[in-house]
């Protein structure tokens, strides 16, 4: 379990692979993640083409991190998720609050 953050200067894009399960034991990583996506960037890209799979601790993080950045405006996609993690995106309304492609 991996959470890979990647900031690209030339767009001020914050890229996030997240590696394995996305489950709680990965919360401090997110943590930090959120914190820097607080300090402002763009938009935000979380890769999930190799997540194989998510709990309610995962959905929770990344709300927490949708409300850190909301007062900036910041663009957050889900891209890649394979089609077990996207039901579950769709299945708990995600595709209404992020974009998930």
């Amino acid at each position: 379990m991996t959470v890979e953050v990647f900031l690209n200067k030339s767009n001020n894009e914050l890229q996030v692979k997240v590696i394995g399960r996305f489950d709680f034991s990965l919360h401090q990583d997110f943590r930090k993640l959120s914190e820097q996506a607080a300090k402002g960037v763009s938009s935000i890209s979380i890769d999930l083409g190799r997540t194989e799979y998510v709990d309610s601790s995962a959905l929770g993080m990344l709300l927490v991190l949708r409300d850190k950045v909301s007062n900036q405006q910041s663009a957050i996609k889900i891209i890649n998720a394979c089609p077990d993690v996207k039901k579950i995106l769709i299945i708990a309304n995600f595709d209404k609050l992020f974009t998930v492609m």
